[in-house]
């Protein structure tokens, strides 16, 4: 299991949040995706089997916001 933070640009609500969440908790090996907006900041559990570092930043960018790891 891994732990990976994104910095997150281009949120305007908490909705903006909560699309990121769903977008990346349905990458398969997502464990979980937690998004603070006030932070502008997601943090994502990986178990390994599955989606990357590169797989998450491109769900979120496919949303529309801009991602880029810590």
């Amino acid at each position: 299991m891994s732990t990976i933070v994104l910095a997150i640009t281009g949120m305007h609500c908490a909705s903006c949040g909560m699309l990121i969440d769903e977008a990346v908790e349905d990458l398969p090996g997502v464990r979980e995706s937690r998004t603070d907006m006030k932070a502008e900041r997601t943090t994502v559990e990986l178990d390994g089997s599955g989606a990357g570092a590169a797989e998450v930043v491109a769900a979120i960018e496919a949303e529309g916001y801009r991602a880029q790891l810590l």
